[in-house]
């Protein structure tokens, strides 16, 4: 078997302001860093309409449709910013998440990573914030339950900032787990430890400058066997890599080899209950260099996994 990797041109042409730190680069970065991995390299398809309404309703979708300019910017909020090309990338994020769940499932390949922009986690139902405009490992999760019929799928976000458009889609379905880890204070001030959703959800939230030993031993005592406990059938990863210490975003100073660290750990519960599905989709990361190094470091682990 091998790890997919699903990307698509046009999540280069989401453009934003000058400055802005989710910018064209990071993308670059990320398939830069990939070019010499042997991957199964796949065309993200545009998400179906199906799909993005299993997570979203239908007036958030006909709102980011009439908020797409025909030229320039369009400021939704003072940090998410929507271009010409913005709607079809985000329609590609979510349509790689999509695929990379197909292909998985299937059998096709052992897992999947999507590299893609606009990120998802921080889109609530009815609100596009924190750069993103859709939730696109929601809209992956719900097309495993729905379309794919299974049971019980958990998702895992290691992003320094907390997921909380995933939690707003999934806090009321049993059939999903959400763990996330997140620095705190920090936006989006949300994450507290006694939101739990309906059983279904696990925050942790951590202090800046948690470093390396207290990162790790929070998911081997809480996150993982948290997931290990729900058996998923499927598990998706988040995949931000801003907790970096090189990371301009945040204070949680992690190094480049937390990641692949984390990324073994939560491949080795999948091979306990999954036989060894993942996928794994791009959030943040906003240090160009430590970006590419941490993906690199992260999708290695996953090609190790698919073999």
């Amino acid at each position: 078997m091998v790890t997919a990797l699903i990307t698509h041109d046009d999540c280069l042409d989401h453009v934003t302001p000058p400055g802005h730190p989710e910018q064209v680069a990071r993308l670059d970065a990320v398939l830069g860093a990939l070019k010499e991995m042997d991957l199964h390299r796949t065309s993200a398809p545009m998400a179906a309409e199906d799909d993005v309404l299993r997570a979203h309703p239908k007036s958030h979708v006909t709102a980011m449709k009439a908020a797409a300019p025909t030229e320039g910017w369009k400021a939704l909020d003072e940090d998410t910013y929507m271009s010409v090309g913005t709607l079809a990338a985000a329609y590609r994020a979510a349509g790689s998440v999509v695929k990379a769940v197909d292909m998985v499932l299937a059998g096709e390949v052992g897992n999947a990573f999507a590299a893609i922009r606009p990120p998802g986690h921080h889109a609530e139902r009815e609100t596009a914030m924190g750069f993103c405009f859709f939730g696109n490992v929601v809209i992956g999760a719900k097309h495993a339950l729905d379309h794919h019929g299974l049971k019980r799928v958990a998702i895992v976000d290691f992003d320094v900032h907390h997921g909380n458009g995933t939690q707003d889609l999934v806090e009321d379905d049993g059939r999903i787990l959400f763990c996330s880890s997140h620095q705190s204070p920090l936006f989006p001030d949300t994450g507290s430890s006694q939101d739990t959703g309906v059983g279904n959800v696990l925050n942790v939230p951590l202090r800046a400058g948690t470093g390396s030993l207290a990162f790790r031993e929070v998911w081997d005592r809480v996150v993982l066997p948290r997931v290990d406990a729900f058996a998923p059938e499927l598990i998706l990863i988040s995949a931000g890599f801003d907790a970096h210490r090189a990371d301009p975003m945040a204070d949680l100073m992690l190094d480049t080899d937390d990641f692949r660290w984390v990324t073994r750990r939560i491949c080795d519960l999948a091979d306990l209950h999954c036989n060894g599905r993942v996928v794994s989709a791009l959030e943040g990361g906003y240090d160009l260099e430590a970006l590419g190094a941490s993906v690199a470091a992260h999708v290695g682990v996953l090609e190790e996994a698919s073999r």
